[in-house]
């Protein structure tokens, strides 16, 4: 299908991985991290990140404008130097306008502080452009609509743009990315002929299901695939004691209590949470890729790691169990 198309290399050769890795793209290297998400990233510790990854064997990354503000895009496109770009998957997002500490859009390939909304078709347009220079490639293989809460505007302006780009041979496939089921639902059912692939941010994980009731079967009714992404819920199913967060704020007593559960079950397996955490999307069925963030080479291998992992059966009930 599309998404496989998007997400296959193209070409043999380029950066060898290590000899512990296979190349893969079933997990791929979430970069809003290495764009100072949380805490500040420095250039060399963002380019060893990635420099870490393709040594693993990963092959897909996946950024935005909107993390840190073309910062994040800006730092793969410098890491990514040198690597034969048909080895590599890209994917970025447009829907948003980088702009200045005026509120006003930056010069095409800058970086700013801050990101507003635009659903236009100028706007995607633009903001392609710019993640083009950053990035330092003429294209990108998977082209996201970020986070459109206003579907109208979405159906009008930048989900025409996005197909226009894709038959120019600009992007390879193009998607809708949020961490909201409903609007991405609506966009499935209305244009599922235009979408290749739907990402939705921490709703295929161990604490969060959501969006299995809905999103997930209009996906795979339609023939759209999906990508999970937000597989830690912002750090509390990475480590819950030493990142007790969901959704980018601090996360419930229950919430905790829950993962820590899940913690203890997976350390009697032998396995560490995130692992396992980072394989759970995969047993759900249409989904066929799982992006993972990691500001450090430490967190690029225990994604990487979890690729290999052997999870019993018996652990994913007891998971089961920890949830309810």
């Amino acid at each position: 299908m599309a998404l496989r198309a998007a997400l296959r290399p193209l070409s043999p050769a380029g950066h060898a991985p290590g000899p512990e890795a296979a190349v893969t793209t079933t997990f791929g290297l979430g970069c809003a991290p290495i764009g100072n998400l949380f805490v500040p990233v420095a250039e060399a510790a963002a380019e060893a990140t990635v420099g870490r990854a393709l040594e693993r064997g990963v092959r897909f990354f996946d950024t935005a404008p909107h993390y840190g503000e073309g910062v994040s895009e800006r730092r793969l496109g410098a890491a990514l130097t040198g690597v034969d770009r048909d080895t590599v998957a890209i994917a970025t997002k447009v829907g948003r306008t980088i702009v200045d500490a005026d509120g006003a859009p930056v010069p095409v390939g800058g970086t700013g502080v801050g990101t507003v909304g635009d659903l236009s078709r100028d706007g995607v347009l633009r903001s392609l452009e710019g993640s083009l220079l950053r990035l330092g490639t003429d294209r990108v293989d998977l082209l996201y609509l970020h986070d459109p809460h206003d579907v109208d505007a979405a159906l009008r302006g930048a989900l025409p743009a996005l197909l226009e780009l894709r038959e120019q041979g600009v992007v390879r496939a193009v998607g809708v990315g949020m961490g909201h089921n409903a609007p991405v639902a609506r966009l499935v059912r209305e244009a599922a002929e235009a979408l290749d692939v739907v990402m939705p941010a921490g709703r295929v994980t161990l604490l969060d299901r959501t969006a299995e009731a809905d999103l997930l079967p209009a996906a795979r009714e339609r023939g759209v695939g999906v990508i999970a992404a937000g597989v830690y819920n912002s750090g509390v199913l990475a480590d819950p004691v030493a990142a007790p967060f969901f959704e980018y704020h601090a996360a419930s007593a229950e919430q905790v209590d829950r993962a820590l559960r899940m913690a203890a079950a997976c350390a009697a397996a032998g396995l560490p949470l995130a692992a396992v955490a980072a394989r759970y999307p995969l047993r759900v069925a249409g989904v066929e890729a799982v992006v993972v963030g990691a500001r450090t080479p430490a967190e690029v291998d225990g994604f990487a790691d979890a690729a290999a992992a052997d999870v019993p059966e018996e652990l994913w009930a007891a998971l089961d169990a920890a949830r309810a």
